[in-house]
């Protein structure tokens, strides 16, 4: 086990958008700066992936949409599916974001625990982008792992509060790699992908509920799984005031949620690699402090010290 917690983080995991805009990019440098000022992220810990190029990107989706997105090509349509206005800044701060999780899932298989500081893009399909997901991180990750031999067999274990369709429609065909996922079964998005599992929680499902559930699922899907690692997304928009949840948990129901993956797999001496997930709030500075949750519950976990504030 690590003394540090193995981390990935990339400045350009921050791009600018046009003013007032309802994604919240800012938040990737703020959980940046709070895991610094905490003692969790130094720089002996934190790693810079490097950007994605088309060819891992078609490992996934198809290279007609991956050379579409990355020139500007996309029609206002597509654009306006993602949520997000095309720019330079725009493709290569997507193609950051999606080798900081297949760097995050390698740290993970050498250290047993990895977190990224940013990842969870599952609403994009192989095809098209959609609901602020443009290029698919977990799904890239996955199918790279298992075609070089890495692993045999990755649980995708999704918990943000929105189905992870994008996810499942990658890997409807592919047997190596298991998707399961926890949401709010009236949210985004209103036409579901099925996927291995997927479990429908009706709204306003309070933490006690929500924990009892994911209990009692976890073995289940560990036994139907079988996997050489866990891609975890880590979504806090299952917090009572998230703008786009519709679930009811507490910030302490979300660590125990946290709290409660790392430590089933770790008993299962399973490599684990975290992604933050979705999360919205007008208070960004809270909404990142939120994330953080899932970098502390690693530290917890797996008894690993904060250094106190760094550099």
């Amino acid at each position: 086990m690590p003394d540090r917690l193995p981390l990935v983080y990339h400045p350009d995991y921050v791009c600018p958008l046009p003013e007032g805009h309802r994604f919240p990019m800012p938040k990737f440098g703020m959980v940046n700066d709070i895991l610094r000022a905490e003692g969790i992220a130094g720089d002996d810990n934190t790693f810079q992936p490097d950007i994605a190029d088309e060819s891992l990107l078609s490992c996934v989706h198809t290279p007609a949409y991956v050379h579409a997105f990355l020139t500007g090509a996309l029609s206002d349509a597509e654009q306006r599916r993602t949520g997000l206005p095309w720019s330079e800044a725009l493709a290569k701060r997507t193609r950051t974001a999606v080798g900081g999780t297949l760097l995050t899932a390698r740290l993970a298989l050498e250290h047993g625990i990895a977190c990224n500081m940013a990842g969870g893009t599952h609403h994009a399909h192989p095809g098209f982008g959609s609901g602020f997901c443009i290029f698919n991180d977990l799904a890239v990750a996955a199918r790279t792992l298992t075609r070089e031999g890495a692993v045999s067999r990755v649980l995708v274990l999704d918990l943000d509060v929105h189905q992870g369709d994008g996810t499942a429609a990658a890997f409807q065909n592919d047997a190596s790699v298991f998707t399961f996922s926890m949401h709010c079964q009236s949210n985004f998005p209103f036409r579901k992908t099925a996927g291995d599992v997927d479990i429908g929680l009706p709204d306003g499902m309070g933490g006690e509920a929500y924990l009892s559930r994911l209990e009692h699922e976890l073995p289940g899907i560990l036994d139907a799984a079988r996997p050489d690692l866990v891609l975890y997304d880590a979504g806090v928009d299952v917090f009572s005031g998230d703008r786009l949840g519709k679930l009811d948990l507490s910030l302490p129901d979300i660590g125990e949620r946290d709290e409660m993956v790392m430590s089933f797999f770790r008993e299962g001496g399973i490599p684990l690699a975290g992604v933050i997930g979705g999360g919205y709030d007008r208070d960004v500075y809270a909404l990142a402090d939120r994330h953080c949750t899932l970098h502390r519950s690693a530290c917890q976990v797996h008894g690993i010290e904060a250094l106190g504030a760094s550099a």
